[in-house]
């Protein structure tokens, strides 16, 4: 008993000099880093972890504009990144994956409202295909609108992992090519389906003339990071007050990303008892 109450004693102290230090880190770096965010469906009738409600939406964006954050495209903050220029003060991205219809007739009029920028990343063959995604004709109008810029999440939400190399190359290169037929814009940026994506994968995207790819985690977007593997900070729909949750993670992401890790690491290696006592909204 006596053993194992110092093997913990040991185990919490490592994690606490773990975690301070890589909170310090990951404030130091925050002045050079952007958050991301990435929402899925804005909508008051899905009641999963993937729908914000079109009310906690709206909040969420009107917190933006009343904050003075301001909303940038990937492509801007890519080129800050790499000509080392100064980003505005406060810069976020809002990302949305998928392509879903809510996002024309629920999010994009409150984005207009507030005049904040976002970005959403299609998933090519639903397109003007089923009827809770949009159609071509609803993002030629968006695109056109100076407010949303239009990207590439595959053809068909492959897990890009789960299939052959010639399957991934043509989620990745038949998606750009439709994208940029019917919105005669190049396409530059991918969110990879489930945040999964290997050193392969990254090959072809640099191969295909993509710029840049986002995966999903607590941490912000910097220009430490490999353009292929930009962060993003996950706002996704859940009971209660979902607009705290968005601010908590918008002002303190560069807190919950050393504790994200910090709790997987402590589950991967069987210790999962103390990672439930790590708070991460």
């Amino acid at each position: 008993m006596k053993k194992n109450l110092i093997l913990l004693f040991k185990i919490s102290v490592v994690c606490c000099v773990f975690l301070v230090a890589a909170i310090f880190i990951a404030f130091a770096n925050s002045k050079n880093s952007v958050a991301v965010l990435n929402y899925h469906q804005i909508n008051d009738v899905d009641n999963n972890a993937l729908t914000v409600s079109v009310a906690d939406f709206e909040d969420q964006m009107r917190y933006l504009k009343e904050n003075d954050y301001k909303a940038i495209t990937p492509e801007e903050m890519l080129a800050a990144f790499k000509n080392n220029t100064p980003l505005p003060e406060k810069s976020v991205i809002i990302t949305f994956d998928d392509g879903y219809l809510d996002n024309y007739k629920n999010a994009y009029p409150i984005l207009k409202k507030y005049d904040l920028k976002a970005t959403i990343f299609v998933i090519t063959d639903y397109v003007s295909l089923y009827p809770n995604y949009v159609t071509w004709d609803e993002l030629k109008e968006m695109q056109s609108s100076g407010i949303i810029n239009i990207e590439s999440h595959t053809m068909d939400h492959l897990n890009l992992l789960k299939v052959d190399k010639n399957e991934a190359r043509l989620q990745l290169s038949g998606s750009k090519h439709w994208l940029e037929a019917h919105l005669k814009k190049p396409i530059k940026f991918l969110a990879y389906p489930e945040g999964d994506y290997n050193n392969e994968i990254i090959n072809i995207l640099k191969d295909l003339g993509y710029e840049g790819a986002f995966t999903v985690s607590y941490a912000k977007a910097s220009k430490d990071e490999n353009p292929y593997e930009l962060s993003r900070v996950p706002i996704f729909g859940y009971e209660g007050n979902t607009t705290q949750r968005f601010k908590l993670r918008l002002d303190f992401a560069p807190v919950f990303s050393p504790l994200e890790k910090l709790k997987k690491t402590l589950r991967y290696n069987n210790l999962g008892f103390i990672a439930d006592f790590i708070y991460v909204p």
